[in-house]
């Protein structure tokens, strides 16, 4: 449209707004407030999205983690109440028998799940800690931040050695934090036992407790855990990891009716064996933060369209009131095509104008947020921002849905004959 092009079209669009800045003002609030709007929300839910997998960022997601509980149906002979038990011959089992799993840690442990925490000691200091009993692969579950040293690796297990990685709780209660020992080759006890620490992990978490890990535990090997308490091969837990696509669900029901059969439990009893399926939960966490960013989509996109249809109520009194004028331009020859199309800018000005305003109010918003939240490690919400090519495609539909409602005034503004808008007053 060469009307884009001519200087005369920007004055008198200029001239337009500016002799009714309080009305252009107001109008332009509701589609940059919808701007706004989107761009907040969706930054806000992608921040949160970005929060929760920094918080399980090193979780194996994928994961169900399984128990040994008490039976609560008599089945082939054997009474209600018989206790189950985990074993390490239990895992080679499971991963030939369900082939969608992908590998599987066990764990035992003292100061979980009800047990009483284990003392341990170090130059006449004595406090008591969660004691766990892992292999290697353990880590892959759940990585530890390691700040000193390493992690326990395969011929720790496999010579049952007497070496921990412990908690930065422990670290600082037994050794000088204050000026930054290095804890890594010295000893500490452990039920009369000494251990060397190969390395000191950190927790995230605020306060340092809670969760799968926390930095009041002491990881050992689980071949010398077993031999502390003679529990042969008997395991506390399974940590199942399955395939990326494999059906979590599925996996758990198989995982517990293999056992089942194994032990001769009865099918139908559910409370044989406990567990707690990580990837579900998570699951539902992810379809929350997607069930966010749609509502946000939605509510975003009905206020810019509340916002345009006032644009376009705005226009029409503009239309009434430049009446003569429009009828001026038609007399001196100005063709219906060159009256629509002015209308139809002015319209897409307003809107294009209210929308990058919004945006960068939004943005600017979100870059006040992350600065205040970038070091909140306790808290869900990190590094706040948007797709670019959403809000494109947000702006073209606020510009689109400009044009059209815009048609209106624009119609109205072509329908006026001159003779008719030269008597108006």
């Amino acid at each position: 449209m060469n009307i884009i092009f001519k200087a005369d079209t920007w004055q008198e669009i200029y001239h337009s707004l500016r002799n009714n800045k309080l009305r252009t003002f107001l109008t332009m609030i509701g589609v940059g407030w919808g701007m706004f709007l989107f761009v907040s929300l969706l930054g806000a839910a992608k921040g949160m999205e970005n929060g929760f997998n920094k918080l399980f960022s090193g979780f194996a997601t994928n994961s169900i983690f399984m128990w040994a509980q008490n039976t609560s149906i008599p089945y082939e002979g054997f009474p209600k109440g018989r206790k189950t038990d985990l074993h390490l011959s239990d895992i080679d089992l499971l991963e030939k028998k369900i082939p969608e799993i992908d590998y599987i840690s066990p764990q035992n442990a003292r100061g979980n799940f009800g047990s009483p925490p284990e003392q341990m000691s170090r130059n006449g200091k004595t406090a008591s800690y969660t004691l766990t009993g892992d292999y290697p692969i353990g880590n892959k579950i759940s990585e530890k931040k390691l700040i000193f040293g390493r992690y326990i690796n395969d011929a720790d297990v496999s010579a049952n050695k007497n070496v921990a990685v412990i908690g930065e709780e422990i670290y600082k209660n037994f050794f000088d934090a204050k000026k930054n020992e290095n804890p890594i080759g010295k000893s500490f006890n452990i039920k009369g036992i000494f251990f060397n620490v190969i390395g000191v992990f950190r927790v995230k978490q605020s306060g340092g407790g809670g969760g799968m890990n926390n930095d009041k535990t002491a990881f050992i090997p689980l071949s010398t855990f077993t031999k502390m308490y003679n529990d042969g091969d008997k395991v506390g837990f399974f940590a199942v990891v399955s395939k990326p696509d494999a059906d979590l669900t599925k996996v758990e029901e198989s995982a517990k009716n293999v056992l089942k059969e194994k032990y001769r439990v009865s099918p139908e009893d559910t409370n044989a064996y406990g567990s707690f399926n990580l990837g579900r939960e998570f699951g539902k966490l992810t379809g929350f933060l997607t069930g966010m960013q749609l509502l946000t989509i939605i509510v975003g996109t009905l206020t810019i369209l509340a916002g345009v249809i006032a644009i376009s109520n705005i226009l029409l009194i503009t239309v009434k009131e430049r009446t003569k004028e429009i009828g001026i331009r038609r007399a001196l020859g100005a063709k219906p095509a060159e009256v629509r199309n002015q209308i139809l800018l002015e319209s897409v000005v307003i809107t294009l104008s209210s929308g990058l305003l919004g945006f960068i109010f939004g943005i600017l918003l979100l870059m006040v947020v992350s600065f205040f939240t970038k070091d909140q490690d306790s808290f869900p919400f990190y590094n706040p921002t948007v797709n670019y090519g959403e809000v494109f495609a947000a702006m073209s539909v606020m510009v689109l849905l400009g044009l059209i409602i815009g048609m209106i005034p624009a119609q109205r503004a072509v329908r006026i004959r001159p003779i008719e808008a030269l008597r108006s007053e």
